[in-house]
């Protein structure tokens, strides 16, 4: 009895039903500062429905790639701004839905919000959508920049999860200040050890990853 109640206390303190991979952890427990936005867990994506696999509103991520990130908030502190998550760890599962859903070409109901100026069957095409993400190895994040009193996101010339050249990297159509305020993402971001890619501003991935394999598990 005594076991259990222990346990219970457990859990209720790291707020964790199951016990993680090995070389992962939840980045709420190492960086308490950081704010989630957990997209795929509700109905404000590009689908216009939970994923599968997001069973809560969590992000987890490598313990390598997470301790470089808590290295970018305290960066960012010093200027009074801190990071914003909309996705990290995402399982296969999750990816497979993403599929399932670009498959159905009947199914835009999200088209003119997420991806106006994209045809739906051009996703897998352009690079969108992929039958493998980087994100089920466990050290991809996607996540903005934010004011730390306001909680607001600095204004990067898109939002996230936007299908089209305005969220390109080198898109140059827009202000001076959204420009700054990518530029300040990537430098900072790049300084502490993660590669960008072109065609989503918010999409870092960890050079030197520590899994080469895809993983399955839900976030819970």
């Amino acid at each position: 009895m005594k076991k259990l109640f222990l346990l219970g206390v457990f859990l209720i303190i790291n707020g964790s039903a199951k016990e993680l991979p090995k070389g992962f952890t939840y980045l709420k427990e190492q960086i308490p500062t950081v704010e989630l936005d957990m997209r795929y867990y509700e109905s404000n994506n590009f689908i216009g429905k939970p994923i599968d696999g997001y069973l809560s509103p969590r992000a987890i991520l490598s313990i390598k790639a997470t301790m470089l990130l808590k290295r970018v908030q305290e960066e960012l502190k010093g200027f009074g701004l801190g990071l914003k998550i909309f996705d990290a760890y995402r399982p296969q599962k999750a990816v497979d839905h993403f599929v399932r859903w670009g498959r159905n070409l009947a199914e835009i109901h999200m088209k003119a919000f997420y991806y106006p100026t994209v045809e739906k069957k051009n996703l897998f095409k352009e690079g969108y959508i992929a039958k493998h993400s980087g994100h089920s190895r466990g050290s991809t994040v996607d996540l903005s920049i934010i004011d730390l009193v306001t909680k607001e996101e600095l204004d990067m010339g898109s939002f996230f999860d936007f299908f089209g050249r305005e969220s390109w990297v080198g898109y140059e159509k827009i202000t001076t200040q959204q420009r700054a305020n990518r530029m300040l993402l990537h430098t900072v971001m790049i300084k502490h050890g993660f590669k960008s890619y072109s065609q989503e501003w918010w999409h870092f991935t960890l050079e030197r990853e520590p899994f080469k394999r895809y993983f399955d598990f839900d976030v819970e």
